[in-house]
């Protein structure tokens, strides 16, 4: 394939129905307008949503070689990014689906490492409303929580158990 062709080639995100019914163009698009990232930054203590990470452009993420090996980043600095889902239930609207997945950022050195494989099964998970943050560390999945809680409160309180306990 051809360099031009590549660059003209784009993954492109449709809200709502974006078929209504034609099943043309667009057909199979997901819709990713209830989802958001979130940054957990163990180090500093914080979370913040930074939508560039949607894709793949938020300020961490910038500048830096991105390598398959973990070992080949042994100075990084540890990162989560997290998709959330939201949804409305009866209640109101509640955190649904919340996947994180790992980052490690070596600035210095311009390196990083992530598995494409996990943060796209991860995003995936969380639009289907699971739960995945077993393999996050206990002080992160801490900041994660005091984040979603303090968010917004009425959605950490309309969120599942499940979401809760798994969050400690």
């Amino acid at each position: 394939m051809s360099e031009e062709k590549k660059k003209k080639q784009a993954f492109t995100i449709v809200a709502d129905d974006s078929t209504s019914g034609h099943g043309g163009y667009g057909a199979g698009s997901i819709s990713l307008e209830n989802m958001s990232s979130i940054i957990v930054d163990p180090e500093e203590d914080k979370a913040y949503v930074d939508m560039d990470a949607m894709h793949a452009r938020s300020n961490i993420e910038r500048r830096v070689k991105y390598l398959s090996n973990r070992d080949e980043v042994p100075e990084g600095r540890l990162y989560w990014i997290v998709w959330v889902t939201v949804e409305r239930g009866e209640k109101g609207p509640y955190y649904a689906g919340v996947g994180a997945s790992e980052l490690l950022v070596d600035k210095k050195n311009k390196r990083a490492y992530k598995s494409m494989a996990e943060h796209v099964g991860n995003m995936e998970k969380s639009l289907k409303g699971k739960i995945v943050v077993d393999h996050m560390d206990d002080k992160s999945k801490t900041i994660l929580k005091e984040f979603l809680k303090t968010f917004k409160d009425e959605m950490w309180d309309n969120s599942t158990q499940e979401l809760k306990d798994k969050l400690g």
